[in-house]
């Protein structure tokens, strides 16, 4: 059912975003050790700024999934309210 209140109380797939932020941490890791031996300065500092991005997102992951089920609702939890109908 639609509300119209979607983007407000939107949930977001936590877990899924936590698994995209682990491969992308890997790579930029990995991007920012390759450039660094390959002598390429401007592409390491690159996947360096790329990798603390990635960090500070996988740290609001995991802060946003030790916080419950309001950020990572589970089956027994009910969907938010749809706003009161001002007819």
């Amino acid at each position: 059912m639609r509300t119209g209140s979607e983007p407000a109380t939107a949930r977001s797939a936590l877990r899924a975003r936590f698994w995209l932020s682990v491969w992308g941490l890997v790579w930029a890791l990995f991007g920012t050790i390759a450039f660094t031996l390959a002598g390429r300065p401007g592409w390491a500092i690159a996947c360096g700024v790329l990798l603390l991005v990635v960090t500070v997102d996988l740290a609001v992951i995991l802060r946003h999934i030790r916080q419950g089920p309001h950020w990572q609702p589970g089956p027994d939890i009910p969907p938010y309210r749809p706003p009161e109908d001002h007819r």
